[in-house]
């Protein structure tokens, strides 16, 4: 199918542990509307790559930059790109890097970071890889709610230990057109007024979201992981939000 203005190619990125397989549930329901979605894997987070635990954050930029360039080159127009929870690190590197072939941004109960910013800044250096913590310990950290037992059991039987020199990259941010990338925030975990409330205060989390021109906020109550939680939603939003008005 030749996508059109109206119908871009949509980049599916889920964050640390996580693998294309992610997305499969949201797939279902975007599947009847035609489009090209392109669900990634990024470097160290494939079980069968031998070396995975050396991938870096630079890795995983080079892989969606490779994707992009692939998109842009046989459609010749921007994609949108979707990035859930720790994907915001190589995905703001590539829209610093990048804003021309990028027609918008939908963070996922996540945001873009802040220039200088590392995920686990005192992760020591021989720290070779994090497998995924106990749900107990997770729970602390990033809500679980909704999730079924089902769900649970397939995120640990899956889950990829995130290598340790992607929890250590430093992004370093250069170009200020990546704040004129339209931009959709689909707020779970953290009502969406709450997180601009925070964002102009100057949260360091949360700061850069005020930065950006045009901001879209999208709410979606459930835990961190919407994409298992409430995936028909999450696909009727990512499609909604993916044929939105560029700018």
């Amino acid at each position: 199918m030749t996508n059109n203005a109206s119908n871009p190619t949509i980049l599916l990125i889920a964050g640390h542990w996580l693998g294309a397989w992610a997305w499969d549930e949201v797939l279902e329901h975007l599947a009847a509307d035609g489009r090209r979605i392109i669900p990634m894997t990024l470097p160290g987070l494939d079980e069968r790559d031998p070396e995975r635990a050396s991938r870096t954050l630079e890795d995983q930029a080079a892989a969606i930059e490779q994707a992009m360039a692939q998109t842009s080159a046989s459609e010749s127009r921007p994609v949108v790109i979707v990035a859930h929870s720790g994907a915001n690190a190589p995905v703001t590197l590539v829209l610093d890097r990048h804003p021309d072939l990028v027609r918008r941004v939908v963070w996922v109960d996540s945001g873009p970071v802040a220039s200088g910013s590392v995920f686990a800044p005192d992760a020591p250096e021989d720290l070779d890889e994090l497998p995924l913590p106990p749900f107990d310990a997770l729970g602390e950290q990033a809500g679980l709610e909704g999730l079924s037992a089902e769900a649970l059991a397939r995120f640990r039987a899956r889950a990829v230990p995130e290598p340790g020199p992607v929890l250590r990259g430093r992004v370093e941010l250069t170009n200020d057109a990546r704040l004129r990338v339209p931009t959709t925030l689909v707020c779970c975990s953290i009502p969406g007024t709450q997180v601009m409330e925070l964002a102009d205060a100057g949260h360091p989390v949360f700061v850069e979201v005020s930065k950006f021109d045009h901001v879209d906020l999208v709410d979606l109550p459930t835990g961190h992981w919407p994409m298992w939680s409430r995936p028909g939603d999450l696909a009727q939003i990512l499609a909604a939000a993916a044929t939105s008005p560029a700018g």
